[in-house]
């Protein structure tokens, strides 16, 4: 069956993250060259959604200024004082048509390695079991902490108990919650109009939807996620190094299986928006961040580090380091060269060893020799003289 267009996609983003111990917001956060919430969004997109919602509030502007950089067309929504995340998805909800109907997903800015195409399978799986609500499981092998799926006869979900008012049967259930969720957006809308405070932490559940939905009838459904890290949310600075090694390890390994050879995976960093030709080599202790582009046959490093940087084909560049800097196919760099931004490097060029350049514009086959700083200026390419010498 073909997943359906999800009528919105609302990415809950508005927590203070206080364990982070950092005057960042959480979501703002990087790992593998994007911020924490930039990763949210981006699997959101991969589910074309009609609507696209963020729901911000521990600095709202900062973060909404964020938003609007990685995409324009999110729709900010704030979230009032009323706590929980049944509170926050009904203000994401409130920001978008009244009339609106179809499959709502929410999800989280703290979760990056979540994919679209995890996303896509959830939507299909909700359709096609025609559920009210599915939710996003997986199993640990230490649940403590999060809330058990507790199942019905028919292999339906019939609730979440979370740990602390977990019975004795119920603390041995390893299938957690892991906060994803797929909605029937009409019933969503009506169950959030019935959610209350009157708890003991004086917030709107999200899950407690999930018993409103059973209470009228309705199937809750369960998609159980085998990849645990796509679930996994970021909630201090060590899990933020855990899952940005895992992304990497993914990101090289991605690299690789689309032709690249990478000599050393463990001391090599790809971010995610990086592209990476068939058959360059990339040698240990190496970083390609941000935007950059690598053409085929290439040699990038041993110790090198390229940012925002755009690579030919047949290009060798060897402990270096550069950036918002254009080397041409066939050129060959370093060691020991640092391109400042603005550097053009025309195909064939050589850059000798201990060279700094800046807003240099160089000529096909421009020969820059060592202990050089070239800045602000054009020079010509290669030439020759009537006796044959290179001038």
């Amino acid at each position: 069956m073909t997943t359906s267009r999800p009528a919105a996609v609302i990415v809950l983003a508005a927590g203070e993250g206080t364990r982070m111990k950092s005057d960042l917001p959480k979501v703002l956060h990087t790992i593998g060259g994007r911020s924490l919430l930039g990763h949210a969004i981006a699997a959101a997109r991969g589910l074309d959604p009609v609507h696209l919602a963020v729901v911000v509030r521990h600095e709202r502007d900062r973060v909404a200024a964020h938003i609007r950089e990685c995409d324009p067309d999110c729709v900010v929504a704030d979230q009032d004082e009323v706590k929980g995340t049944g509170r926050a998805v009904e203000c994401g909800l409130d920001a978008l048509p009244a009339d609106l109907s179809g499959t709502v997903v929410v999800t989280y800015g703290d979760v990056p390695l979540l994919s679209g195409a995890t996303l896509r399978d959830v939507v299909r799986a909700h359709e096609d079991g025609q559920y009210a609500v599915t939710v996003v499981t997986t199993e640990v092998s230490d649940p403590a902490g999060y809330g058990r799926i507790v199942r019905d006869a028919d292999g339906l979900v019939a609730r979440i108990v979370e740990h602390k008012d977990a019975t004795a049967d119920e603390l041995a259930i390893c299938e957690i919650n892991s906060g994803i969720y797929a909605f029937d957006g009409t019933l969503l809308r009506a169950a959030l109009a019935q959610l209350t405070t009157a708890n003991v932490q004086g917030e709107k559940y999200l899950t407690d939807v999930l018993g409103i939905a059973r209470s009228g009838g309705s199937r809750v459904g369960a998609f159980v996620l085998d990849d645990v890290w796509q679930c996994e949310g970021v909630n201090d600075k060590v899990q933020l190094a855990r899952l940005g090694a895992e992304l990497n390890r993914r990101t090289v390994e991605a690299v690789m299986r689309a032709g690249a050879i990478v000599i050393d995976p463990a001391t090599t960093w790809i971010d995610a928006d990086v592209s990476v030709g068939i058959d360059t080599v990339i040698h240990p202790n190496s970083q390609v961040l941000g935007a950059t582009t690598i053409g085929a046959k290439a040699l990038i490093g041993p110790d090198t580090t390229l940012r925002d940087m755009e690579v030919g084909d047949g290009a060798s560049v060897v402990r270096t380091h550069a950036e918002l800097s254009v080397i041409g196919a066939g050129c060959s760099v370093g060691p020991w060269a640092h391109l400042r931004p603005g550097t053009e490097l025309g195909p064939d060029s050589v850059v000798g060893s201990f060279v700094e350049t800046k807003n240099l514009v160089a000529g096909t086959g421009a020969v820059i020799p060592p202990l050089t700083y070239l800045g602000d200026t054009t020079i010509e390419g290669r030439t020759t003289g009537a006796t044959g010498e290179s001038l």
